[in-house]
């Protein structure tokens, strides 16, 4: 006897789609990209053993030493390099010259977003123009900022939302994505996050839900779920951080479930890119990102 679940899957069998629980669709479309910030040691000159790497050449590095071919950059290494467009030409160039795809500029140290004063929400949209210059002609699709302010839960949301929406007029014609990724502070709750998202409600913005940073206040040790913040954050998600500190014997992060992170990812119906983002003390750097991202393969391949 046919019974009506057995009937459905028949149906959509036939049809060329099935759908699971949860109503995800099979096997989502995930591509591997690689976080700067994974490679701040070799920039810096602090990896032993290792030749200092030019920030030019992070595209020659992610390719050829790790394999990846999309680059997430940060923009601290780029101070000083503000409106310099042949600086950025010859970035571009190499990473063309690798096949490489550039998608998105982290942006730090540029002001509070939702600064309580509204001189400085201006400011601070002022000083993520060239930021937006740079991932324009890099061809990114966005840059990440960071929701910092001040408050009550309630007034940095409303702070937040309103930096957002300034920053996305801003962005706009630059065809840019404003996201948002949980970096401490509120933004690490993702209920606070998320309620922001809904009071921006605009195409153009969203959030980088990244596995690590849920740590609220490192005084208190105020920590939100990271599984639960993932789960608010991924229906606003434009790309997705995997953040890595330790591995053990068998390959696994030691601190967080990459296969259960990896489910709710899916589940969100979210497909693109999942961002490499080794923060580890040791093992050294092309290891520790090897390993993240062999780690994000094999969760890929279990969904």
């Amino acid at each position: 006897m046919i019974n009506r679940t057995n009937f459905i899957a028949a149906m959509a069998a036939a049809s060329g789609t099935v759908t699971f629980a949860g109503g995800r669709q099979p096997k989502p479309q995930f591509n591997i990209s690689l976080a700067q910030w994974s490679v701040r040691k070799l920039h810096r000159g602090e990896e032993p053993g290792a030749e200092k790497l030019s920030p030019l050449d992070f595209a020659v590095y992610a390719k050829n030493s790790c394999g990846i071919s999309a680059l997430e950059y940060v923009n601290s290494f780029y101070f000083g390099k503000e409106g310099n467009e042949a600086y950025f030409n010859e970035l571009k160039k190499r990473a063309d010259d690798q096949g490489v795809k550039s998608l998105l500029i982290m942006c730090d140290r540029c002001g509070r977003v939702g600064d309580p004063k509204e001189a400085a929400r201006i400011t601070t949209v002022e000083k993520h123009k060239p930021w937006m210059e740079a991932a324009a002609q890099l061809g990114c699709h966005s840059i990440r900022v960071n929701a910092g302010s001040s408050g009550s839960f309630e007034e940095q949301q409303k702070l937040v939302a309103d930096g957002l929406i300034r920053l996305a007029e801003v962005a706009k014609p630059y065809g840019l994505n404003v996201i948002v990724e949980n970096h401490g502070g509120l933004s690490s709750n993702g209920a606070w996050l998320a309620g922001v998202m809904n009071r921006v409600n605009l195409p153009t913005v969203g959030t980088l839900p990244d596995f690590g940073n849920f740590m609220i206040n490192r005084k208190t040790g105020e920590e939100y779920d990271r599984y639960k913040g993932m789960e608010e954050l991924m229906p606003f998600a434009k790309g997705v951080s995997a953040k890595s500190h330790a591995f053990d014997a068998e390959g696994n992060e030691t601190t967080k479930d990459y296969y259960r992170i990896m489910n709710i990812v899916a589940d969100s119906g979210y497909s693109g890119y999942i961002g490499v983002e080794w923060e580890g003390a040791a093992p050294g750097t092309t290891e520790g990102i090897l390993l993240t991202k062999a780690l994000i393969e094999k969760a890929i391949a279990a969904l």
